[in-house]
């Protein structure tokens, strides 16, 4: 088989309507517009959104809010998370994904939040530290790397 030779299925394409070819067609004459009026005309009819002059439904809703093209997006994990992991062990976000603690990683990387204790000496490797997360983190005995 050839790509000349290619067709569609059997009763997959209906013919185009024949328009203004005598009454007999059942399309003759208006060609099946009807009598007068702004769809019968050549180019009538109405653009999108129109409604009749009443005030469309765009315009009647309150425009709100807007998306900040600067703003930071983080992946972010609590401290108390990081736990679940042994002592000594490197984290960023690349195992933190493979371990399925985080979905994804976000635009702008990582973001360690404070919340909860940390008992194990870790070393974190992260875009952002929150002030709490940072000191709960060296009280531990690890370390933090900024990336």
């Amino acid at each position: 088989m050839k790509l000349h030779e290619l067709k569609p299925a059997k009763g997959a394409v209906k013919g185009k309507r024949r328009l203004g070819r005598g009454t007999a067609t059942g399309q003759g004459k208006t060609s099946g517009r009807g009598q007068k009026g702004q769809w019968s005309r050549s180019g009538g009819g109405v653009r999108i959104g129109f409604e009749g002059g009443q005030m469309p439904l765009a315009r009647r809703l309150p425009k709100r809010g807007f998306n900040n093209i600067f703003k930071k997006v983080y992946s972010e994990v609590n401290v108390e998370t990081l736990n679940k992991f042994e002592a000594g062990t490197v984290i960023d976000a690349q195992l933190l994904k493979d371990t399925k603690t985080i979905s994804k990683i976000e635009k702008d990387g990582l973001k360690i939040l404070g919340n909860g204790n940390l008992e194990k000496a870790l070393t974190v490797k992260a875009a952002k530290f929150t002030a709490s997360a940072r000191e709960k983190i060296t009280n531990a005995g690890g370390n933090v790397e900024e990336v």
